[in-house]
């Protein structure tokens, strides 16, 4: 479907400007789809942070508007989810983000597919535009994916030719995002009481990034590992009368 739909071609020539959002803009307060959606936002960026990928620099948001100037008219699209390897300033509570003219294209944005109109796929011209024209033909954002929560369907899309073209995963069903040096593919499971699909990262070794609660549990599990071993030598010297409470010192 998608696919196919980025193949028209737009009869009106785009005059594209980096401007400054207007002091009296509103931006549209788009409602959430359904709570799975901020779930799976805060989720995503929950295991950068834990290991360390996410740097002062770069820009990590959801519903969150991103702007342009198009033939005169300023546009503002919000993505569920975006990133943005460098920003030129770091801004605390940022409203907006304009590329360009704030720091780097964002090189990849995540819609969560909506369970009525499917917006996301929406390559509407005219204005406003739909996000996919925006994020392709305006925006030209590296990677686009297109995630739909509860069937677990991942769509993730590459900009070739200024063309988004729908990609393949690996054998292990996943994507390599070479920006990133991560892996992104689905898990399922539960996680705040939502047990269903989710999107997770993985490093190039494949080991899955953590979530705060699953490195939680690791250290558990590493802490009674280490409580049992300590045990079972006791338990051997004991067996050979070596008292463990009276050995000799290390020279």
């Amino acid at each position: 479907m998608a696919t196919q739909l980025s193949q028209a071609k737009s009869p009106i020539e785009l005059v594209i400007s980096w401007e400054a959002l207007p002091k009296d803009f509103q931006l549209e307060d788009e409602p959430v789809e359904n709570t799975g959606q901020p779930l799976l936002a805060g989720a995503l960026r929950e295991s950068l942070e834990i290991s360390g990928f996410i740097q002062p620099q770069m820009l990590i948001a959801s519903n969150f508007g991103l702007c342009a100037t198009v033939n005169g008219q300023f546009i503002a699209k919000a993505p569920d989810w975006v990133y943005v390897p460098s920003v030129n300033e770091v801004v605390a509570n940022r409203k907006s983000y304009t590329p360009n003219l704030e720091g780097d294209i964002p090189a990849i944005a995540i819609e969560f597919l909506s369970d009525t109109d499917g917006g996301e796929y929406s390559v509407k011209r005219t204005y406003p535009p739909g996000k996919w024209f925006f994020y392709e033909q305006i925006l030209q954002i590296p990677i686009y994916i297109i995630f739909e929560l509860y069937g677990g369907l991942l769509e993730y899309y590459q900009l070739e030719n200024k063309r988004y073209e729908l990609k393949q995963p690996d054998e292990n069903g996943r994507h390599w995002i070479d920006v990133m040096g991560l892996f992104l593919g689905t898990w399922q499971g539960t996680k705040e009481a939502r047990t269903a699909y989710w999107l997770r990262w993985w490093d190039r070794n494949g080991n899955l990034l953590p979530w705060a609660i699953e490195q939680i549990e690791q250290e558990r599990q590493r802490t009674e590992q280490e409580r049992q071993q300590k045990e079972r030598l006791i338990a051997y010297l004991q067996s050979q009368g070596i008292d463990p409470n009276n050995l000799p010192p290390f020279e």
